[in-house]
């Protein structure tokens, strides 16, 4: 019996909701293997900065170091009481970037998937994605403008400014480019490179780095593509893209974009690998417009959970039934609200219930 400990931070808005279906699933995964999971949960975001003072408490910080993988549900909080935060304060800037700088966790993966039988969710014509649309995007996750210095302050004359520095090493670079060419080994064998070297000399250094890197994967195709030349492509033509690897705005930016053509972030679950501790979250944000309403979408906060049994726990088949569990869901006519377009057919599932068909899925 092996025992696998998990840092849980439900997070804000619908985060512990969609959060609650993601452990129900780990259950029952643990009734059908040899496995356990020890969770433990801890404060996170807005509400810890309200309950505890920061977004990212030492208790947490102790729960995360003790953990062999976190499970993170959404951060940020409405309007109102995100004013009630100082700047530096808020969630992402002294919780999220804080969370990623400790363990490093330099790869973001999300996969960008929806299988033939599921284009009904995708806003393209579906003479443009006859296969369905199958991608990795791997976004770097601890450097660029994110992490770069920051600077305030006024000129001679009185007017404001602010500066943001796009810092990147050669070591950065490489470590995101070669889990790049190690996706596309696994896969289907094509990388494209996405940068903005015409313009950014961050991105010359990237393709200077990616030259060299590229040598010791003969056996993989490489492609390199300007960034806003990469987002028609998502749109227009996705099925030409099998692994994506970018810097951290970019990524930022486009991994959103191809939650788009998915029809719904809700279908985008992501994990955040480091050398020696990951964690997984979904790449949507916290709508707190409907958190509470049971409504919410959970697939991307189970999808992320079934990341961490492969990435963090080698539990691959076990990540695969759940996989087969949420799209089973969706292939038996059900949808969740963010998914049910006009004039559906399909049958609109709430939170729990949609929790509850992945669960029965998988104690069969």
């Amino acid at each position: 019996m092996k025992t696998h400990t998990v840092a849980v931070l439900e997070g804000d808005g619908i985060g512990p909701e969609i959060t609650r279906e993601a452990v129900r699933v780990l259950r029952a995964v643990e009734e059908q293997s040899e496995h356990r999971f020890e969770l433990n949960y801890a404060p996170f975001g807005g509400q810890a900065w309200f309950t505890h003072g920061c977004a990212f408490p030492e208790e947490t910080v102790a729960v995360c170091d003790a953990a062999d993988a976190i499970l993170k549900g959404t951060i940020g909080l409405g309007t109102e009481a995100s004013r009630q935060i100082p700047v530096n304060e808020q969630p992402e800037r002294a919780g999220l970037l804080p969370l990623r700088r400790r363990y490093n966790t330099y790869a973001n993966i999300r996969p960008v998937w929806l299988p033939p039988e599921l284009l009904r969710f995708s806003p393209l014509r579906a003479e443009r994605i006859p296969n369905g649309i199958d991608i990795v995007m791997i976004r770097e996750l601890v450097g660029g403008l994110y992490f770069g210095d920051k600077t305030e302050g006024r000129t001679e004359e009185g007017d404001r400014f602010v500066k943001e520095s796009l810092d990147y090493s050669e070591v950065e670079i490489r470590q995101i480019l070669v889990a790049g060419f190690e996706e596309a080994r696994r896969r289907r064998g094509v990388l494209h490179s996405v940068h903005k070297s015409n313009v950014l000399l961050s991105s010359v250094l990237w393709n200077d780095v990616l030259d060299e890197v590229a040598r010791e994967y003969p056996d993989v195709e490489l492609r390199d593509i300007i960034v806003d030349a990469a987002a028609a492509a998502l749109v227009l033509r996705p099925d030409q893209f099998d692994v994506m690897v970018m810097e951290n705005m970019f990524g930022d930016i486009l991994s959103d974009l191809a939650g788009g053509i998915l029809g719904s972030l809700g279908l985008m679950p992501s994990a955040c690998i480091g050398a020696e501790k990951s964690y997984y979250e979904p790449s949507h944000g916290s709508a707190p417009d409907i958190a509470g309403r049971g409504v919410a979408n959970p697939y991307s906060m189970i999808g992320s959970a079934a990341l961490m049994l492969e990435k963090s726990f080698g539990m691959k088949a076990e990540a695969d039934r759940v996989w087969a569990a949420l799209r089973g869901v969706f292939a038996g006519g059900f949808v969740t609200a963010d998914l049910a377009g006009p004039g559906s057919e399909d049958r609109v599932l709430g939170t729990a219930e949609f929790g509850d068909r992945v669960v029965a899925a998988l104690e069969k």
